[in-house]
């Protein structure tokens, strides 16, 4: 790897070649302030808040590349001043509500305007006039906090290939917005929320619905069922200061209990669910030859990209509900029936990490009988700041279980947190069925990791082959759409996730600034833990669940049967 020697603040320092001053000096363990720089994604250098002196020049570090002998100074009188007048002029635009900020403690604007020292704002006079769109159900818009960093611009458009907002208007007017600035929700958005994840100040958040959630368990005619999702369980204790990784299973089911829920269900029995059917769904197409290849359905953004983008090739995806609806659905009819519960008495509340999740509740073809399988979805934020306003010491709990006869799921049901990890279900599944023998190693590690396309081939026992591909990211679902209506690929099963690295990067989870970030693969990291629980776990395959077992022999019969369709399976909408 070439190197190079240049000079940071009077000491000579060897860095690698190609390598951004910001990065050289941060590596070095000086800390350029920034704003508008997100790594691998916005490289913008709007903001003017990491600017350097090299020679008589200022320049922005986060886009100059190092040179051989650049003697780079970080901290002069002159930097210092041009970097505060960067970020009063920011203030001074800025909606400064900052104890009512849901970025509050958070927020890099504030962190930076610290760092810099900045006591009051010396520029003053018109302000910007924007209103706020709550139109979405998945995300709100605040512009009056929106310091046109870019960063939203980026993740929306370079890297999900959405779109759905950009830059508008000129000079002092303008403004990130969708097209023609109509509402959120009548844009492109598939509600991912990776613009929020991106966001360094408090412009875009989800729609929170904690005091929803708050006014059913307060009334004592509700009977409020929660579940939680597999990635929820390892991020959660980074909102209690515990590093990325850790896995907190057992103190966030006894939080849940605190908080007041009636039952706490664990998703991944609903994973087990899918996968028992979308398993049957893929050997009956496999057999007909018919709607290949099949396309996972357990993620709402990656379901409304096809329905906005793709609509021709609905007919590809599988028509089972996503976990969390699967399990939605058995609550209000097995589970109501076994309790002796009233289905309509009955509130279920979904912690996701995922702010799409919220749009998915609401689609009327997720329900049945006039009842949404699941009435409130909160992400792994809202569970967070809840957990806190009940005054609940989260990081000294005892480890609880979750609740039965559907809270329990297998290893496989976990993994669907992460990329790769529901065809790697599936497979176990798929296997073993066709085969009738136990798999002697469970793990598919060929559809594991963060590489944005992933290939297998797997042999089964009676001679069919099932090409899989497994996505994440939708700027690779869209190469592999296209690539695929060119006739340059051919699958039988296709893995898509919307958020890159999967469910453990969703929307709806803890944010990290943008240093941290370039500094920790918290993806990594958060699916290092997933494993490790699927490990954990005595029963490993979603077929072999005792529970799952049970449901089919004392309710739905059997997968795809005339009840399970009814109950487990949907259809979906073209949108253009």
């Amino acid at each position: 790897m070439d190197t190079i020697k240049i000079t940071i603040d009077g000491i000579e320092t060897e860095v690698i070649k190609g390598m951004t001053v910001l990065e050289a000096a941060r590596q070095q363990g000086v800390e350029i302030p920034s704003l508008c720089y997100l790594k691998g994604l916005n490289h913008s250098s709007s903001c003017r808040v990491c600017v350097v002196e090299v020679g008589p020049r200022l320049i922005a570090s986060c886009t100059l590349i190092a040179e051989e002998g650049m003697k780079i100074l970080t901290n002069t009188r002159k930097v210092r001043e041009a970097r505060r007048a960067s970020v009063e002029l920011l203030l001074s635009d800025h909606n400064q509500e900052c104890l009512s900020c849901s970025r509050s403690g958070g927020c890099e604007l504030q962190t930076v305007s610290s760092t810099l020292n900045i006591r009051k704002v010396s520029y003053t006079g018109e302000k910007s006039s924007q209103e706020k769109d709550y139109t979405s159900p998945a995300v709100v818009r605040d512009a009056s906090k929106c310091i046109l960093c870019g960063r939203c611009v980026g993740a929306c458009g370079t890297m999900q290939t959405v779109g759905a907002i950009g830059f508008a208007k000129r000079g002092f007017d303008t403004v990130i917005s969708t097209a023609f600035g109509r509402p959120l929700a009548e844009s492109t958005c598939i509600d991912c929320g990776q613009c929020i994840m991106a966001c360094p100040v408090g412009a875009l958040s989800e729609h929170e619905n904690i005091d929803d959630v708050w006014r059913e368990l307060s009334d004592p005619g509700r009977y409020v069922v929660v579940q939680a999702a597999p990635a929820v369980r390892v991020a959660l204790g980074e909102a209690f200061g515990l590093p990325p990784g850790n896995r907190v299973t057992g103190r966030m089911v006894a939080a849940l209990r605190r908080l007041g829920f009636d039952k706490v269900f664990d998703t991944n029995f609903g994973a087990d669910l899918t996968i028992m059917e979308e398993g049957t769904e893929l050997l009956s197409r496999l057999g007909s030859g018919e709607n290949l290849p099949l396309m996972t359905s357990c993620c709402p953004g990656w379901v409304k990209f096809m329905e906005n983008n793709f609509p021709d090739r609905l007919n590809h995806l599988s028509t089972c509900k996503s976990p969390h609806e699967m399990e939605g659905a058995m609550v209000k009819s097995f589970f109501a029936k076994q309790a002796g519960v009233d289905p309509k008495s009955i509130t279920v509340v979904s912690i996701m990490p995922c702010t799409a999740k919220k749009f998915e509740g609401q689609r009327e073809e997720l329900g049945s009988g006039g009842l949404q399988d699941v009435d409130w979805v909160l992400t792994t934020r809202e569970l967070a700041a809840m957990i806190k306003e009940a005054g609940i010491d989260f990081l000294n709990l005892p480890d609880e279980d979750f609740d039965n006869p559907i809270g329990r799921g297998s290893g496989a049901g976990v993994i669907f947190g992460a990329s790769g990890g529901v065809a790697e279900a599936a497979l176990r599944t798929v296997f073993e069925i066709t085969s009738g023998k136990e798999l002697e190693t469970v793990e598919y590690t060929a559809v594991r990791g963060m590489d944005g396309l992933k290939e297998n081939v797997i042999d089964l026992p009676d001679g069919r082959k099932i090409r899989t591909a497994v996505v994440h990211g939708l700027g690779n679902a869209r190469k592999l759409m296209e690539a695929m209506e060119r006739g340059e690929h051919s699958y039988d099963f296709i893995e898509v996730m919307a958020c890159p690295g999967g469910c453990i990067a969703g929307g709806g989870q803890p944010i990290l600034d943008a240093v941290t970030a370039a500094r920790t693969d918290i993806r990594a990291e958060r699916a290092k833990a997933i494993y490790s629980e699927d490990e954990a776990q005595t029963v490993r395959k979603s077929h072999k669940n005792p529970y799952i077992q049970a449901l089919y022999e004392e309710f739905l019969g059997e997968p795809n049967s005339h009840l399970a369709h009814e109950l487990l399976h949907t259809h979906y909408i073209a949108r253009r």
